[in-house]
């Protein structure tokens, strides 16, 4: 068989295969990583923020949370990527691995949302680290016909990663259900399995050694000189012009997954949390709730016992769309807090005054005349108080961890379809072309979305749509893969691929907050805000068509010296 006709695979020798498969468990930890974070975002903020899921702040504050990860990201992209050009690519990948895992562990040890956001950050300098140096690493071991395929696949394994983020995700939540993890607390878990990476750099560093096109470049002392500098980066037209086009494709690509699409997980917590406490309701328990609040305010030493086992959210109103159960068990709990007597009067007038740091406004006094309706209706306590508290938390536990495995097996739909979008942007793009490819996959990546996020409703459109989303989405990411290494030289590869990749990560970090903003802003008084923030952000997958008409076309080129 002709060199040409044969497979690319057949090109390899053992230690290209090696190289590979060293780049690609890196990649695939360091997108582990990612996927942790975004399975473990709503819970975290929501306990550290000490309200329910249904907090418009949880959304805000995941949305700065994420965007701090982006940032972190962004900033060690670029200091790793300049390490990469000058000290090499293999210990700067190894120091990469190192740092993600370690802070990925001190994430768990949160006390607050806002030092969970530094741990996040300085995970970040590690995670974004990691790409440019090993895309870079692969793309200079490999043959050239190879070379596009093997990046491909690269890539594409990086959706085994997150699969094994929500495969870890699903086990606790199984574990939180059966009360082996304490309620709530899984995703504190989650970032303790995530420094396992750390024993790759021990393999790394054993036997991984530097690409020979690196090593001719920095043996030259003249060339030594400008390795991994953004002057000469910039001070070239074709690679200035190279660059700032990638920026602009990685930063529509990098928002429409980070700012939208890796959302998904969360709107759908949202939307099947209404479900299971809609079935919930079906079975009764919110008229047990409510007899539970006569336990409260006719005996309020039941709040002593309570040992933090149910919070305000817990508890279910007669409606789906009223917040009664869970206003008054917190007005009761925060007198108590302020020493002043509990009675559903005080409780009342607390609520007329609102609850600031609970993100409570004043009732208004339609609220209140149904409150306190609520609060005088005949309900027969059929169970004591501590039986109460005990079903209350044992039915909290069970959502929880229904949540929990709906959640990783939406991660899990996303990566199904990743998986195989990344791949075939590498077989279209052998075909069409890089931008061709590019073109299409940023046009269904927003019609896509758009439909995911506007429609998804029932358990059903998990296993077509958060797919579908996954593969259009992710299908761009398998093209940065590809591309980015094919604009720079030797000397600028890893700098000029972690600017696109991680300059656009900056420009990026805007994304998660602006969605958390129109969710808690703009479309706040809409019955499912997320929804509308998310079809609205839709729009910056137009800024990667934009850029297309000035990239230049590099199939079937080889890498630039």
């Amino acid at each position: 068989m002709s060199t040409v006709n044969r497979p690319w695979y057949r090109e390899l020798n053992r230690y290209h295969w090696f190289v590979f498969v060293v780049a690609a468990l890196g990649w695939l930890f360091d997108t582990m990583d990612q996927q942790l974070f975004n399975l473990a975002r709503l819970p975290a903020c929501t306990e550290l923020l000490g309200t329910s899921a249904s907090d418009p702040r949880v959304g805000e504050y995941g949305g700065y949370a994420t965007s701090i990860f982006l940032i972190g990201w962004a900033t060690g992209g670029i200091a790793f990527g300049i390490m990469g050009d000058r000290i090499g690519r293999a210990k700067t990948m190894m120091w990469t691995i190192l740092i993600y895992s370690a802070c990925t562990g001190l994430s768990a040890l949160s006390k607050s949302v806002w030092d969970f956001a530094m741990y996040r950050f300085l995970t970040g300098l590690g995670v974004g680290g990691e790409f440019a140096v090993g895309i870079s690493l692969v793309a200079e071991v490999m043959p050239d016909r190879a070379r596009p395929f093997a990046l491909g696949l690269l890539q594409a394994l990086s959706a085994i990663g997150n699969v094994t983020a929500a495969l870890i995700s699903m086990s606790l939540s199984h574990l939180e259900k059966t009360g082996a993890v304490g309620v709530g607390h899984s995703w504190r878990w989650m970032f303790v399995v995530g420094t396992v990476p750390a024993l790759l750099a021990v393999l790394i560093r054993r036997r991984l050694k530097e690409p020979e096109r690196w090593q001719a470049n920095a043996s030259e002392e003249a060339v030594a000189k400008r390795l991994g500098s953004y002057s000469e980066l910039f001070g070239d037209p074709r690679w200035r012009k190279n660059a700032i086009v990638g920026l602009m494709l990685a930063f529509s690509g990098v928002v429409g997954l980070w700012g939208i699409g890796f959302f998904s997980i969360d709107l759908n917590r949202l939307v099947f949390r209404k479900t299971f406490e809609s079935e919930a309701r079906d079975q009764g328990e919110a008229v047990k709730d409510q007899a539970f609040l006569q336990h409260v305010f006719t005996s309020p030493d039941v709040l002593d016992r309570l040992d933090d086992k149910i919070q305000p959210a817990n508890l279910l109103s007669l409606k789906p769309e009223e917040k009664d159960a869970e206003r008054l068990f917190g007005a009761a709990l925060e007198l108590q807090k302020q020493g002043r007597t509990v009675s559903k009067e005080s409780a009342l007038e607390l609520l007329d005054e609102g609850i600031a740091d609970k993100g409570w406004k004043p009732q208004s006094a339609d609220e209140r005349s149904r409150r306190e309706a609520y609060l005088a209706a005949d309900v027969a306590a059929a169970k004591s108080a501590d039986d109460e508290i005990a079903r209350i938390a044992e039915r909290t536990k069970a959502i929880n961890g229904r949540l929990g495995f709906w959640a990783a097996i939406t991660s899990v739909m996303i990566n199904v379809g990743a998986f195989f979008g990344i791949y075939a942007f590498s077989l279209v793009t052998h075909v069409l072309g890089r931008k061709p490819t590019f073109a299409i996959s940023f046009v269904l990546a927003m019609l896509s979305t758009a439909l995911a996020f506007w429609k998804m409703q029932t358990i059903t459109d998990v296993f077509w749509m958060i797919p579908l989303m996954g593969f259009c989405q992710l299908s761009l990411f398998g093209g940065y893969a590809i591309y980015f290494p094919e604009l720079f030289p030797t000397h600028l590869r890893s700098t000029g691929t972690s600017f696109c990749y991680n300059v656009g990560r900056f420009v990026a970090a805007i994304g998660p907050t602006a969605l958390g903003l129109l969710t808690s802003e703009v479309f706040a008084d809409k019955p499912e805000p997320m929804r509308y923030a998310g079809v609205t952000m839709c729009s910056v997958f137009l800024v990667g068509l934009l850029a297309l008409p000035f990239a230049p076309e590099t199939r079937g080129q080889p890498l630039p010296e």
